[in-house]
């Protein structure tokens, strides 16, 4: 099983400050795991500080890799 982060650093949000962006996504996500069984399927959209949507999550099993 993968766990994939997926962030579209294209975004005219996150290019300006790309670095500090993934970081806070980073943190933020990392903290927040705990609350998910992070089974296969399991997922969620991932915010950057303005709450704008600009990638996911997800955990992905064998048959999906």
């Amino acid at each position: 099983m993968k766990f994939l982060l997926e962030v579209d650093v294209s975004s005219d949000r996150l290019t300006e400050n790309t670095a500090r962006e993934l970081g806070r996504i980073l943190r933020y996500w990392a903290g927040n795991l705990h609350h998910y069984p992070l089974r296969p399927g399991d997922g969620s959209a991932v915010y950057d500080s303005g709450y704008e949507e600009v990638g996911q999550w997800r955990m992905v099993g064998p048959a999906e890799e």
